[in-house]
């Protein structure tokens, strides 16, 4: 690390969550001051990870330009609670950050998502195949990433990283946690959503956040308006997730989980009560046809993509949403092991 990269200082909005987490940890990890925003909190502190908590909303102009001064980045990895007031909302967020980048000159980095695109882009999507959403939330998205290559055209510096579905360790909202699995209890059953025989794609939170960091450590050579994709994890049927969750279960003890089709049939009827089931009704293409990103462009320039293993990876977000048993300990192996010989 070079000395005068030791006090470069980021603001990571939605530090909190699972994308936003995993950035800011890792950033703090390589010698960056990290910051984050935090609503009702008394006074400013600084967590064992290293990240300086502000008081404050990103909704609040005032609180992200505050928290946002002197900083070379902004990570925009913040979403409104729920599903509710998102098209008011999420733009109204948007707008604060821009302000404070242009402020402070700082990059701006989006977690981008799969919802931007229609069928129209499928199978294989470049970082340039049109948006053209079939999604409240798609078109949402899209607008984003217009009101961000505006800003870029204006002198602002934007950077956006796409993958698929996020699981890890740290997992906020996400389909691997709420509609595959019931975390904080032994895993008895997996709910697929996928239609049988389409490919879809994942992300393992530290690989996306290692792989944001990396090209935010290269933003000196990045175009004012960056976006790469992530390969991710490539499910080629719809089945390899699910056998990787039971392959983990298994090899800790906990048996082999039965696999299901998720109930969509349930999520429709419940559409007309529910915004967030209504949401996931509209997503549901993603998990009907095959969609994958294509990442040429990332590893001409990092020269490779972060990858852990998958079932390594599995493994890991099963061990912190508390679905596995504790690993056995050094000590316990070398007794069985004394014990069989």
């Amino acid at each position: 690390m070079k000395t005068n990269e030791l006090r470069e200082s980021a603001l990571v909005l939605g530090a909190s969550g699972g994308i936003g987490g995993e950035v800011a940890r890792r950033l703090a990890r390589m010698g960056w001051q990290v910051r984050g925003l935090k609503r009702a909190l008394d006074r400013e502190t600084v967590d064992a990870d290293g990240i300086a908590w502000y008081a404050g909303d990103a909704l609040h102009g005032p609180d992200v330009m505050r928290a946002a001064q002197g900083c070379a980045v902004i990570v925009h990895a913040v979403n409104p609670a729920g599903y509710h007031d998102w098209a008011s909302l999420v733009p109204a967020m948007l707008d604060n950050t821009i302000a404070a980048a242009v402020a402070n000159d700082a990059l701006i980095v989006l977690p981008g998502t799969l919802y931007n695109y229609g069928p129209d882009a499928f199978p294989l999507i470049d970082e340039d195949a049109p948006q053209r959403p079939v999604t409240r939330k798609g078109a949402l998205r899209a607008r984003m990433e217009r009101t961000l290559q505006d800003h870029a055209t204006q002198g602002g510096r934007v950077l956006i990283v796409r993958a698929g579905d996020f699981f890890g360790p740290h997992l906020g909202n996400s389909w691997f946690a709420q509609g595959m699995i019931r975390p904080g209890r032994p895993l008895r059953r997996i709910a697929n959503p996928n239609l049988p025989g389409a490919g879809h794609q994942w992300a393992y939170l530290p690989d996306v956040a290692a792989t944001m960091a990396a090209l935010i450590e290269r933003r000196a050579h990045l175009p004012h308006f960056a976006r790469f994709h992530m390969a991710g994890h490539w499910d080629p049927d719809g089945s390899a997730m699910c056998a990787a969750i039971r392959r983990v279960v298994a090899r800790r003890g906990g048996g082999r989980p039965t696999v299901a089709a998720f109930p969509w049939w349930l999520v429709r009827l419940a559409t007309p009560f529910n915004e967030t089931l209504r949401e996931l009704w509209e997503m549901r293409y993603l998990w009907r046809e095959s969609v994958r990103l294509d990442n040429t462009r990332l590893v001409t320039f990092l020269g490779g993509e972060t990858h852990t293993p998958l079932d390594e990876a599995v493994e890991r977000t099963l061990e912190g949403l508390g679905c596995l048993p504790p690993a056995p300990s050094l000590a316990d192996a070398a007794v069985r092991l004394h014990a069989a010989g």
